[in-house]
């Protein structure tokens, strides 16, 4: 079973790339900001309490966010694999989804680094408010908060998958095809290699 992580900071073009990568090989999908602002929208307890959290530009807590994606997980029990867009974000997450994998007899293939540098993701997030809607990427305060929050909680989560063999940076700025025909390459290597 293919199941990765597809890593970056807000902004980085891990929900653009996800849809190719989907397509591609015929993996399930879970965004933790789709679970989110579908929990939201559904008005459930979790997104009311996710809400409050993205509101300030901070993380959802872990335990909110491990039930949410836990759930999604067990929608889906004959899938070939799974792209985690947006997850883990911490430590406690990463120890949290490695447990998970693990009592289903998996285990993570990779995770899958859109590098891109802090100017470019204010761009490209204060365009993405323009043509999604997304009034959490218009605000430059929290844009900043969510970067600043990237850099400091979710970031070291490199050291931990690079410890374990499983880190793979990719350059995330270029034209959309050029990287995803990378992260294909990269993930075609992890399915010969596995």
């Amino acid at each position: 079973m293919l199941n990765i992580i597809l890593f970056g900071p807000p902004g980085a073009g891990k929900g653009t790339q996800s849809e190719k990568l989907i397509a591609k090989y015929n993996l399930v999908h879970l965004s933790t900001g789709e679970i989110f602002r579908n929990n939201i929208k559904a008005a459930t307890e979790l997104g009311i309490l996710a809400k409050s959290f993205m509101d300030k530009g901070q993380l959802v807590t872990d335990d909110v966010t491990i039930k949410m994606l836990e759930s999604e997980v067990n929608k889906s029990p004959n899938a070939k694999g799974f792209i985690f867009d947006g997850f883990p974000r911490t430590i406690p997450q990463a120890n949290a989804l490695d447990t998970f994998l693990t009592k289903r007899g998996q285990s993570l293939s990779a995770l899958l680094s859109l590098e891109v540098n802090e100017a470019e993701l204010r761009i490209r997030l204060a365009e993405r408010a323009k043509s999604s809607g997304r009034p959490d990427d218009a605000n430059p305060e929290v844009i900043q908060k969510r970067i600043d929050v990237y850099n400091n909680e979710t970031l070291p989560l490199i050291k931990h998958f690079d410890a374990q063999g499983k880190y793979i940076a990719i350059n995330g700025i270029g034209e959309i095809n050029e990287i995803s025909n990378i992260l294909c390459s990269k993930i075609d290597e992890l399915i010969v290699c596995g």
